[in-house]
């Protein structure tokens, strides 16, 4: 018997196991249910969590625990937070990679003989598809398996092969530490800790960003994350250089983007754009071999843009819109249909509340009217006549009286070499730092006018009510649509342009969050960002299983930032908030 998610289960045999399979062949494929369970195989447990209604459905969820006095990964290599994640990361690839050999090597309709498991991407991510428990190293791999059948017709022995031939080959070529490439293991730790001594260094040096000398940050294609071939190796500016000794890679060179108002300028197609979304990219740690494993962002980071048609729920956007003509109350906006300029000022809101420091926008996805009024335009439309505060006339009082940079990419306003602390321009993906040249050439022109009064804190006392009509016939139906959505019920979340969500299994867990949120937190007591610091405090404490319901954990979530949970909230168009006071 083994204690696992606060039930007992009771522990059968290897042989338990193929007794059933051999009783139910050839019965209708219902009768599959029969196998879920724990059992023991050797020095592991294979436990058959959700069995598959018929071999067209999604593919049964599994199992695989193995003893940490089996696996015998050295305590040295998860003792932290990161070297955990890191090492988790590497043995699910590895699994991944064995697993891949004998996928569909046992046949049947459908799905039958689907072996799979989570497909990491370029980042390490804290995932349920491979999880090492700190205190006694066991290891727990959560995958899939199409149950085979012959149209409904259960064939038992192509499961058996599944089961007794191929899953112990992969248990055992991919997680006994015996077995696995152990300097890469060692080495995938030991970046780790690295890419957590830049973070910290950020912090101690003024910095909100490293990019290393030698770093690739062109991506292979639109659809892969992969590094670009025969691109340009970044190089650092000498007025940018920064240096850093790691603890395992030793001196490391690189540019140092310090905290205020960074301007990012150049022709199209120079990189520009390419270097932003390193920066953004840059909150998560990368594997060896991406290009950008030394590229280290302040992990609050979160990209602004404008985003037309989204829902904004009673939030304070008067730092940048006021007096509306048809007399709207900023103070607790409201709307089912944002426009560019109404949306880029909710996200930058938004984002405050969410504890970010860092704020980085590419003019290309912004709203003109949001980011800037030039001079001639301020002496036709006078200020009074005019809702909309720019973000120009703002960005410095967010960093002076709040702490947040920014990093903002222009291709074609000038008007941001008045303020700004640095400038880089992009030339043919090489950076160079301008600062002086374009600060002398903006000299020439008229100084914009800006507003004397200091902006009012934003108010975030939104409280958050239950939505009562969440679980429909005892549950609660969530489905993730790639990138792009969350479906909760009949509510769909659109999170496309939340551009720093780069896993899917991220959304599978914001469906999870807000479930959790509707169903244990809400009570129209709570404002959204207590709910949320909640919730943030049970996946410290408790892991991604915290948010789940019932008795199994799924194998396909990763956690998202607190940024990203935000995001997902104010998106959320069934969420209950009660109007603010103004003022």
């Amino acid at each position: 018997r083994i204690k696992r998610n606060s039930n007992i289960i009771n522990m059968k045999t290897s042989e338990d196991l193929k007794q059933i399979l051999e009783r139910i062949d050839h019965r209708g494929y219902p009768a599959y249910k029969d196998t879920r369970g724990a059992y023991q195989f050797g020095t592991y447990i294979l436990g058959i969590d959700h069995v598959q209604g018929d071999p067209f459905a999604a593919p049964s969820r599994l199992h695989i625990q193995v003893a940490g006095r089996a696996a015998r990964i050295p305590g040295n290599l998860y003792d932290s937070k990161c070297k955990k994640m890191a090492v988790a990361d590497y043995l699910l690839r590895n699994f991944a990679k064995q697993l891949e050999r004998y996928s569909f090597q046992a046949h049947g309709s459908g799905k039958s003989g689907i072996i799979q498991v989570t497909r990491c991407g370029q980042e390490v991510l804290e995932r349920t598809a491979c999880e090492i428990e700190e205190k006694t190293g066991n290891i727990i791999v959560r995958f899939e398996v199409g149950f085979p059948a012959r149209g409904r017709t259960i064939q038992a022995g192509e499961l058996i092969k599944i089961l007794y031939q191929y899953l112990p080959a992969c248990v055992e070529k991919a997680l006994y530490y015996k077995n696995i490439d152990q300097n890469a293991v060692k080495r995938a730790a030991e970046l780790a800790v690295d890419q957590e001594y830049i973070r910290e260094q950020l912090k101690k040096e003024g910095l909100i960003a490293f990019v290393a000398d030698g770093s690739i940050l062109p991506r292979e294609s639109g659809v892969s994350q992969r590094p670009m071939k025969d691109a340009v190796p970044f190089v650092s500016p000498d007025s940018m250089k920064v240096t850093m000794k790691l603890p395992y890679k030793g001196v490391l060179t690189g540019m140092g983007i310090r905290k205020g108002i960074t301007l990012v300028v150049g022709g199209g197609y120079h990189g520009k754009s390419t270097l932003l979304k390193a920066l953004e990219s840059g909150v998560y740690p990368h594997i060896a071999g991406d290009g950008r494993e030394y590229v280290v962002t302040d992990d609050t980071a979160m990209k602004i843009r404008a985003e037309d048609g989204r829902s904004i729920r009673h939030t304070d956007i008067s730092m940048f819109i006021n007096d509306l003509p048809n007399g709207k109350d900023t103070y607790a906006f409201d709307t089912e249909d944002a426009s560019g300029s109404t949306s880029q000022a909710a996200n930058v809101i938004e984002s405050m509340e969410a504890g970010t420091q860092v704020f980085l926008i590419d003019e290309d996805t912004s709203a003109t009217n949001f980011m800037v009024r030039d001079e001639l335009m301020q002496q036709v439309i006078h200020r009074d006549m005019e809702p909309i505060t720019p973000f120009i006339e703002r960005v410095r009082d967010l960093y002076q009286e709040y702490g947040i940079s920014t990093v903002l990419v222009a291709g074609s306003s000038g008007a941001y070499f008045q303020i700004a602390d640095q400038i880089i321009q992009m030339d043919k993906y090489v950076p160079r730092e301008i600062t002086e040249l374009a600060k002398k050439a903006a000299s020439d022109y008229p100084a914009l006018k800006f507003p004397e009064e200091k902006p009012e804190q934003p108010s975030f006392d939104r409280k958050v009510r239950k939505n009562p009509g969440i679980r429909q016939k005892g549950r609660v139906k969530l489905k993730t649509m790639g990138r792009d959505a969350v479906m909760i019920g009949h509510e769909t979340i659109d999170l496309r342009y939340v551009e720093q969500l780069v896993d899917s299994e991220q959304l599978n867990t914001l469906g999870q969050i807000v479930r959790f949120l509707e169903e244990e937190i809400f009570d129209g007591r709570k404002t959204l960002g207590q709910a949320i610091e909640q919730v943030e405090n049970v996946l410290d404490k408790k892991g991604l299983a915290g948010v789940c319901e019932g008795n199994t954990v799924p194998g396909n979530l990763a956690r998202p930032r607190i940024q990203e949970i935000y995001a997902c909230m104010n998106r959320y168009r069934k969420l209950g908030t009660d109007r603010k006071e103004r003022g």
